[in-house]
């Protein structure tokens, strides 16, 4: 399967997604699709292509199709989502051709707009909590698996300076980490100790909460892959060869009722403290 392939494939199902959605509302107005058509002043084929998903609707066919469907109601949250499809899925590759520093200060304009940051990790932890040395281990490692030929000590030093913002502003800092992010060797069992103690350290701000959930704890949601909720306006979703940029309100109440469920299953505080302390002792340990 080629990358472009694996790049359309969701903005074929987002769009499908979206025609499924114009669908159900079109059979709860009790409308034909040749019906609404000429309501709507179109030729009867356009209904069609727009619920199978080959033609992505304007502002104004939206507008249209609601209010002939008596469904105003809806028209926010479709125009959102009509919006989002064609630029919600970012190639990481294109993204980072430009460099991974690049990468790493793109994103400054939104962290520094940011007041409520909300994160699920299942694998490793947070950029925003990175030593150098982890920081340096994670970007050098794709910058060799997406063949890139970047300068990894500028993206390493980009990403210390975000950092900024978790002592700056009237800021909060929610994060729900999987267990297993504390023990995925992240370079060397120093560049690991070292992560760990600050992740101790960042504990104690204020503005910082961090649970984790255990390995064998009861589980109130399964998801499927690490996600960031920036306020109540944007979430982003990475994977291994491009990442989600969701911008549709329904799309990001359904990552907050999630991160809300994770919430659930985590432990907070002082037993979240001790799996940390617990993981650092194992670590060096096995180090001996």
């Amino acid at each position: 399967m080629s990358l472009s392939t694996v790049v359309s494939a969701p903005v074929k199902q987002a769009r499908q997604a979206l025609g499924a959605r114009l669908r159900e509302l079109r059979q709860d107005a009790k409308l034909t699709g040749r019906a609404l058509a000429q309501a709507a002043g179109w030729h009867f084929t356009k209904v069609s292509k727009l619920e199978n998903g080959t033609q992505n609707p304007s502002d104004d066919d939206i507008h249209t199709w609601c209010h002939t469907c008596d469904a105003d109601d809806h028209i926010p949250d479709l125009i959102a989502t009509t919006r989002a499809i064609e630029s919600m899925y970012t190639e990481w590759r294109r993204h980072m051709r430009a460099g991974l520093k690049r990468s790493q200060t793109e994103s400054v304009p939104l962290y520094e707009a940011t007041t409520l940051f909300r994160g699920y990790e299942n694998t490793v932890l947070p950029g925003l909590f990175h030593t150098a040395e982890y920081a340096a281990a994670i970007l050098g490692f794709w910058n060799d698996f997406l063949d890139l030929s970047s300068d990894v000590d500028e993206a390493v030093a980009s990403r210390m300076q975000r950092q900024h913002i978790l002592y700056t502003g009237n800021r909060r800092f929610i994060f729900i980490l999987e267990q297993q992010a504390l023990r995925t060797r992240v370079g060397d069992t120093d560049v690991m100790a070292g992560q760990l103690d600050r992740l101790l350290a960042l504990m104690s701000l204020p503005r910082v909460s961090l649970g984790i959930i255990p390995a064998t704890a009861e589980r109130h949601m399964l998801a499927q892959g690490s996600f960031w909720i920036f306020d109540e306006s944007r979430v982003q979703v990475e994977g291994i060869s491009a990442g989600l940029d969701i911008t549709q309100p329904r799309e990001i109440a359904l990552h907050t009722k999630a991160f809300a469920l994770l919430q659930q299953s985590a432990l907070h505080g002082q037993a979240a403290r001790q799996l940390i302390t617990n993981a650092l002792a194992e670590l060096k340990h096995d180090g001996q």
